[in-house]
């Protein structure tokens, strides 16, 4: 069997046809809801406004067509916004329903040229079935995606109807032209706005096609954007031929430059190398034509610890004590394989409900400041502070000391602090005041923060990893797991309590953190699950 012969899985090759059947039902849906709305606001507007002028003239508005063509047409409109609204569609019925439309919405706009107002000049009739029939095809073409080749169907079968109802409308009428000079001006003017909204089409469609170039890096196509930080924008991705949920960080050509680029590639490279369970998991990497690095990792559907403790307050200690030694397992690979995070932050830790059958699990993200312990270079430059402020070591910020794996621990502690409390272990007006502070100032024991007891044990390890100097912290991230399972005196989080919570408050947290003004109302058991978490 050659390659030739070899056929992606279905559900993978035709992601990018659901989505262009996805989004012609919206904009098929919307453009029946906005027509509809428009053309019965009209009728009915104008039939008023004909009543208030004219109140005799009811009897003959009554008979006049114009008192069903324009709700009829309205109606079609209605009716393919009902089609669409609900349920996926599928594209064939999708493309029958806009020919449909669009040609019986033709033929009732045509039959303008029978209707009548006192009054009006001999040719308006026609005149405004020619505005109806061209005003329908062009708002078709710039709401709904459509190629050239269709519009310009619609278009000419539009034109054939407005000649033939010309035809019939001005066969037996006295006018200043012939009803045969007026069916060729009519079928002159109705392909003259089918031609201009084909080329609508043709500009519109071309330049979706163009997006979906622009946004198709290698294998792999841009769908939203999830993040942004100092290294890079971070996508939401899809695989051309995989199924598994893909994230893509990339580094614009615009904020490129040398020791940027060296960066983002040691990110990569290193990173890639590293296969702890709570480690990001890189899969691919790769440079468009026009000079964009990009690199695909594993998609992680949760939440950091910042928007945890944001929305939800400060943590229980079992779950606090089951994060930090998730990250410490992490750390501790890095440390060994010779690199240093240098940015352990809650927004650098995300946390989803479940991955391969473990509970409530933490992943380390973001290795844009790791530095290979072998290198020179990984020390801290006069002036410059790599890292975040809250939650770096003291000799992150002392011009020329080293940094090394125990400046992770001592951020580490930050982070349970931040967890445990609620609060950040120092606070500032200014960088350099909270900075100051990492370097002088004692912190407050958590118990205290909090204002309420918490298990000693788990208390006096952050307090270890928050000491000035590093030889009196944990010596490595695997001694400070093993101290973490002996916290005999903290309540386990279990797998349960990490189900009750996901199951129900998790899904609010969620809500918020993706979409801070969104008001997601919590189930009736929210409430109580929170209490028996918090009660751990």
């Amino acid at each position: 069997m050659t390659l030739d012969h070899v056929r992606p899985p279905p559900a993978a090759a035709n992601s990018s046809d659901d989505d262009a059947r996805a989004f012609l039902q919206e904009r098929l849906a919307y453009l029946g809801r906005i027509y509809a709305s428009i053309g019965l606001t009209f009728y009915i507007v104008g039939n008023i406004a004909g009543l208030i002028g004219l109140p005799h003239d009811l009897g003959r508005r009554l008979s006049d067509p114009s008192t069903w063509v324009v709700p009829a047409a309205s109606t079609v409109y209605l009716m393919q916004w009902v089609l669409c609204r609900r349920g996926a569609v599928a594209l064939p019925r999708l493309r029958v329903i806009d020919g449909t439309t669009t040609i019986l919405a033709a033929v009732f706009h045509s039959l303008m040229v029978f209707t009548t107002i006192p009054g009006e000049a001999a040719g308006m009739p026609y005149t405004r079935a020619l505005l109806l029939v061209n005003f329908g095809l062009i708002v078709r073409a710039i709401v709904v995606p459509s190629s050239a080749a269709r519009t310009l169907t619609y278009g000419v079968a539009a034109a054939a109807l407005s000649t033939v109802t010309c035809l019939i409308g001005y066969a037996n009428q006295p006018a200043a032209l012939p009803s045969g000079l007026h069916a060729v001006w009519t079928a002159m003017w109705s392909l003259g706005g089918g031609v201009i909204a084909t080329l609508a089409s043709h500009v519109i469609f071309g330049l979706r096609r163009e997006i979906r170039e622009a946004r198709r890096l290698g294998q792999y196509t841009l769908l939203e954007k999830i993040g942004e930080g100092g290294m890079g924008s971070v996508y939401r991705a899809r695989h051309a031929m995989l199924r598994r949920p893909t994230a893509i960080k990339l580094l614009p050509a615009d904020r490129a430059g040398a020791e940027r680029i060296q960066r983002f590639e040691r990110e990569v490279q290193l990173t890639s190398q590293l296969t702890h369970p709570n480690t990001i998991s890189i899969f691919d990497y790769g440079r468009t034509p026009d000079g964009v690095f990009y690199y695909a990792m594993e998609y992680l559907d949760g939440l950091n610890l910042e928007d945890l403790v944001r929305i939800d307050g400060p943590q229980p200690p079992g779950r606090v004590q089951h994060i930090l030694r998730q990250v410490a397992g992490s750390l501790s690979e890095a440390h060994d394989f010779g690199v240093v995070h240098r940015d352990i932050k809650p927004s650098n830790v995300i946390l989803v409900a479940e991955r391969g059958g473990a509970p409530d699990v933490a992943k380390v993200v973001d290795f844009g400041l790791i530095k290979d312990l072998d290198e020179t270079a990984w020390r801290t430059q006069e002036g410059r502070v790599f890292g975040t402020p809250h939650y770096l070591s003291p000799e992150a910020i002392s011009s020329g000391e080293p940094v090394g794996p125990s400046s992770d621990l001592y951020s580490l502690g930050c982070v349970g602090y931040f967890l445990l409390t609620g609060q950040r272990v120092f606070e500032g007006q200014t960088v350099i005041e909270v900075c100051t502070q990492h370097l002088k100032s004692e912190p407050v024991r958590p118990a205290d923060r909090l204002g309420r007891p918490l298990p000693e044990s788990l208390s006096a390890i952050l307090m270890a990893c928050l000491e000035k100097t590093a030889d009196r912290r944990p010596p490595s991230a695997r001694a400070l797991i093993a101290l973490l399972d002996d916290c005999h005196d903290v309540e386990p989080w279990t797998r349960e309590q990490s189900r009750l919570w996901w199951n129900f408050r998790g899904r609010r947290v969620l809500a918020e953190s993706r979409h801070p003004d969104a008001s997601v109302q919590p189930d009736s058991h929210d409430t109580h699950t929170h209490t028996l978490v918090a009660a751990s």
